[in-house]
């Protein structure tokens, strides 16, 4: 199955009109989940507002047991392949600071990462889609996955059988407050980075402050590390494969005048293959290990895996383009000459079915882009009047590769 120039042609007109008309029933479901942030893997009340806003619309639905997904499948009027939509729906541990009448209630919580805009813009294309149902040969998967934000829920979707209609094509969109609103940014390839929890616990021997000749000081040795990590990163990366790794806490003692027995380090490494993220895996504990040992302490170097690397496939890309400016007009497509490193795990579908993710922007009329707060911040705002550009794109996805 491939999305063509001739079944690009053959779009229904007037898409993003129809998108606009149902820009309030987007909206409106965009703030009920707003106001109500819900993070992780159990969402229950966002299931439960969006189980209501797909109720009318002939979809077979079912819910997760392992967490409170939901997928709904619109089914053609003729057999045909599937092609698979994502949207995210769980929020941030932050506390809201963006003075909107329709700001989070919940204490600690926000969807600063635009999940809320993700499921209402799906919803509406689902309510679009089921209006030109005639014109598909095949169905149309709705993914609705909450556990985006480092809890793996595509993972846990696909263990419990998400992909087993065995989709040919997937596509997600993510929308930034930092892109003009109403265009999509692209990229074929990496777009986004493979993302690992690291940790070092440095272990020598405690002691007075003032006699540190009797003690094995553990804090020079991590301190060591910091440097010497990103001097390891210069030397045993490629200049032209991308990585970064941070380490954005050291936690240390518990008062001035005692060397402590042991410091930690925390921090994330990010990579855009998977051949530099084994080399770094090995290298890192390597570097660690003997740089305590050099200090006469030891390391315990522990790295989590997190997301793999986001890779966008190449014609599935060539088509969201073709579709997008079919959809939005010309130069509503902009190209991304690097891959963010940020992580994604939308990922985790991509790398068993060809698709795309992109960019949807939304930064709010009159605001710079030096000057609009960044997803992940607690004043972060979105402009609602990209979602019908956003709506229109998904359904129409579906539209050319199933008619």
């Amino acid at each position: 199955m491939a999305i063509t120039h001739a079944s690009v042609s053959r779009l229904p007109d007037g898409l993003i009109a129809q998108a606009r008309t149902l820009q309030p029933r987007t909206v409106a479901l965009r703030r009920e989940l707003h106001r109500a942030p819900e993070l992780g893997l159990d969402l229950p009340r966002t299931r439960d507002a969006l189980l209501a806003a797909l109720r009318d619309l002939p979809l077979t639905i079912r819910t997760g047991r392992s967490c409170s997904s939901v997928v709904a499948v619109l089914e053609g009027t003729r057999p045909g392949p599937t092609v698979l939509l994502r949207g995210d729906m769980d929020a941030l541990p932050l506390q809201e600071d963006t003075g909107l009448d329709f700001a989070s209630g919940t204490d600690g919580a926000m969807h600063a990462c635009g999940h809320d805009t993700h499921t209402a813009m799906l919803a509406s294309a689902a309510r679009l889609l089921a209006g030109h149902r005639d014109r598909i040969a095949g169905r149309v998967l709705l993914m609705f996955q909450p556990g985006e934000e480092g809890f793996h829920g595509a993972r846990h979707m696909i263990d419990e059988g998400l992909l087993d209609d065995g989709p040919e094509l997937a596509y997600a969109l993510h929308i930034s407050s930092t892109v003009p609103s109403g265009e999509l940014h692209h990229r074929p390839g990496p777009i986004m980075a493979a993302a690992d929890v690291l940790t070092v616990t440095v272990t020598g021997r405690g002691g007075h402050a003032s006699a540190p000749q009797d003690a094995c000081d553990p804090v020079p040795a991590a301190a060591a590390m910091v440097g010497g990590l990103q001097t390891l990163l210069g030397r045993r990366v490629a200049p032209h494969d991308a990585a970064v790794l941070t380490v954005a806490r050291i936690q240390a003692g518990t008062t001035d005048n005692v060397i402590p027995e042991t410091a930690e380090l925390t921090g994330t490494l990010r990579t855009l293959s998977e051949p530099v993220r084994a080399l770094l895996h090995n290298e890192i504990e390597q570097h660690c290990r003997y740089l305590a040992l050099a200090h006469g302490c030891t390391a315990e170097v522990r790295i989590t895996t997190g997301y793999p690397v986001t890779v966008n496939d190449g014609p599935a890309t060539s088509a969201l383009v073709r579709v997008g400016e079919q959809v939005l007009g010309e130069g509503a497509c902009v190209p991304m000459t690097n891959p963010l490193m940020g992580a994604e795990d939308f990922s985790y579908v991509l790398a068993r079915v060809p698709g795309s993710l992109a960019f949807l922007g939304a930064r709010p009329p009159g605001v710079a882009a030096a000057d609009a707060p960044p997803n992940h911040s607690n004043r972060v705002v979105f402009d609602e009047a990209a979602f019908p550009a956003g709506v229109a794109v998904y359904a129409a996805l579906a539209l050319a590769a199933l008619t």
